[in-house]
C-alpha cells in the first residue's frame, strides 16, 4: 500500500499549496464570523438566514462526502496495512515483535493524549447557552450518524466487537465490527500466501486507490468548506472558539512532545539497550526531514540511511521494520485522533463514559495501523469515531485550519517511532 503523504497535499490554480488555501479559508471564515457575531448579534435575521441556507449546508455536504468514503477506505486500508506486514510465520520472531511493539506503543500514545485532555480540558469554556444551541442544531445529525450506540459495559463492548453479519454491520454503521472483520481478513491474507489471495489483495488495493482518489477530489473543496464551517461556528460563539482552538493545539503538541522525548527515550533505553542521547543525535536528519515534508514515505529513504549508517542496525531488520512502520506504526496519528475526539466531545458538552473512552482508545490504535500516512486519511476515521460516540462531526472544521502544523509534528513522531521500533526489534537479532 503506497502512502504519498501524511498531509493534505496539492496545489491550486495560482500555485498555493492546499494547506495554505485551507488556512486562508479558516482565517476568512473565522474573522468574518467573529465580526458578524460582534456587530450583528445573535438576533440578526440576515445572519441566521446566511447560516441556515448558505454556510451550514455547504459545510454539511463536505462532511457527508467524507463520511460516504469511510467504509471503503477504512476496510481496504486496514486490510492492506496488516497484509503488508508480510508472512508473519516466515518472519517469525521479527514479525511478531514488530506487531506487538506497534500495538503496545500506539496504546501508550493514545493513553497520554486521553489523560492530558481529561486533565487540561481544552474543550471546556464555552457559554452554556451557546453550547445548548449548538447541540440543539446538531442533535438530529449526530443521531442519524450514530447507527449503533456504545455498549453499556465492557463485556457488551467485547461481544459486540464480533459482527454476526458483516453485510448488516456495514449497512448499519457498525464500525467496530467492520474493523474487527478487516483485521481478521488481513491476518488471514498473511497466513494464506497463494496466487488467488494475491489477486484478492490487488482488488482491495484497487478499492483503496479509488477511495484515495475520491478523497483527494473531495478534499480540494476543503478551503471553501472550512470557511463555511468556521463562519457557522464563530457567528454563533464569537472569539471563544478561537481561544479553545489554541488550547487544543497546545494539548496536542504537549502530548506529542511527551511521547517523543519521554516514552521513546524509555523504550530505546530499556528495551533497545541504547542511550537516548545517542538515539536522538543519530536520527536528527530523519526528524528534520519528517517535519519539513510532513510525509512518512518521503522520509523513508533518510530513515533507512540513518538506521544503517548512524544507528548501526542490521540492514535486514531495519528495512523490514521501517517499511512496515511507514504504514502501520503511526503513534502520532493515533494520539492525534484520540485527542481530537475528546476535545470535540468537550467542545459540544458530550460526556464520554470510561467505556466510551476505552472504545476510542481501541479504534485509534486500529486507525493508526490502517489510515496513517495517507492524505487526509485520519479525517474520515475521526468523523467515524465522533459519530460512534454521538459527538456532532461538523466540529472537524475547527481542526482543518491548524491541521498542517499538527501534521508536521505528528509525522515527526511517527518517523521517530519507526526508528525506535527498529532499535527495539534489532536487539538480540543477528
Amino acid at each position: 500500500m503506497s502512502h504519498a503523504s501524511d498531509s493534505i497535499s496539492g496545489t491550486g490554480p495560482r500555485g498555493l499549496p492546499l494547506h495554505a488555501r485551507i488556512l486562508i479559508g479558516f482565517l476568512v471564515g473565522a474573522i468574518a464570523g467573529v465580526l458578524c457575531y460582534r456587530f450583528a448579534g445573535g438576533d440578526s435575521v440576515w445572519l441566521a438566514t446566511t447560516v441556515t441556507y448558505v454556510t451550514q449546508p455547504v459545510g454539511q455536504i463536505f462532511l457527508r462526502l467524507l463520511l460516504m468514503l469511510v467504509i471503503p477506505l477504512l476496510f481496504s486500508a486496514l486490510v492492506l496495512g496488516v497484509a503488508d506486514m508480510g508472512d508473519l510465520r516466515a518472519l517469525g520472531r521479527v514479525g511478531w515483535k514488530t506487531l506487538l511493539y506497534t500495538i503496545f506503543v500506539s496504546g501508550i500514545a493514545v493513553v497520554i493524549g486521553l489523560v492530558l485532555v481529561n486533565l487540561l480540558q481544552p474543550g471546556v469554556g464555552i457559554d452554556e447557552a451557546a453550547r445548548a444551541a449548538l447541540l440543539q442544531d446538531s442533535a438530529a445529525k449526530a443521531k442519524s450518524l450514530t447507527a449503533q450506540a456504545a455498549p453499556a459495559s465492557g463485556i457488551d463492548m467485547l461481544v459486540q466487537m464480533v459482527p454476526d453479519n458483516i453485510v448488516r454491520a456495514a449497512s448499519g454503521g457498525d464500525m467496530i465490527g467492520i474493523m474487527f472483520f478487516a483485521l481478521l481478513f488481513g491476518i488471514a491474507m498473511v497466513l494464506t500466501p497463494t496466487a488467488p489471495v494475491a489477486r484478492v489483495k490487488e482488488f482491495i488495493q484497487g478499492i483503496y486507490d479509488i477511495s484515495m482518489t475520491l478523497i483527494d477530489r473531495v478534499i480540494r473543496l476543503a478551503p471553501y468548506a472550512v470557511a463555511c464551517l468556521l463562519f457557522t461556528l464563530t457567528a454563533k460563539l464569537g472569539w471563544q472558539v478561537l481561544f479553545l482552538l489554541g488550547k487544543y493545539v497546545g494539548v496536542v503538541l504537549l502530548a506529542l512532545a511527551l511521547h517523543q522525548f519521554v516514552v521513546y527515550s524509555a523504550v530505546v533505553k530499556f528495551f533497545g539497550g541504547m542511550s537516548p542521547w545517542r538515539f536522538f543525535r543519530s536520527i536528527d536528519e530523519a526528524m528534520l526531514t519528517a517535519f519539513s515534508t510532513a510525509s512518512s514515505s518521503a522520509t523513508l529513504p533518510t530513515s533507512l540511511k540513518v538506521a544503517e549508517e548512524n544507528l548501526r542496525l542490521p540492514p535486514r531488520i531495519a528495512r523490514f521494520v521501517l517499511t512496515v512502520g511507514a504504514t502501520a506504526n503511526q503513534n502520532g496519528t493515533a494520539l492525534f485522533e484520540g485527542v481530537t475526539v475528546l476535545f470535540l466531545a468537550q467542545f459540544f458538552g458530550v460526556d464520554l463514559s470510561l467505556t466510551q473512552q476505552l472504545l476510542v482508545l481501541g479504534v485509534c490504535i486500529l486507525g493508526g495501523v490502517g489510515t496513517a500516512g495517507v492524505p487526509a486519511g485520519s479525517l474520515p476515521v475521526i468523523m467515524m469515531i465522533l459519530a460512534m460516540v454521538n459527538v456532532p462531526p461538523e466540529g472537524i472544521g475547527l481542526i482543518l485550519g491548524v491541521n498542517h502544523l499538527l501534521d508536521m509534528s505528528r509525522t515527526t513522531l511517527n518517523v521517530t517511532g519507526d526508528l525506535a521500533a527498529a532499535v527495539v526489534v534489532s536487539k538480540g537479532e543477528r
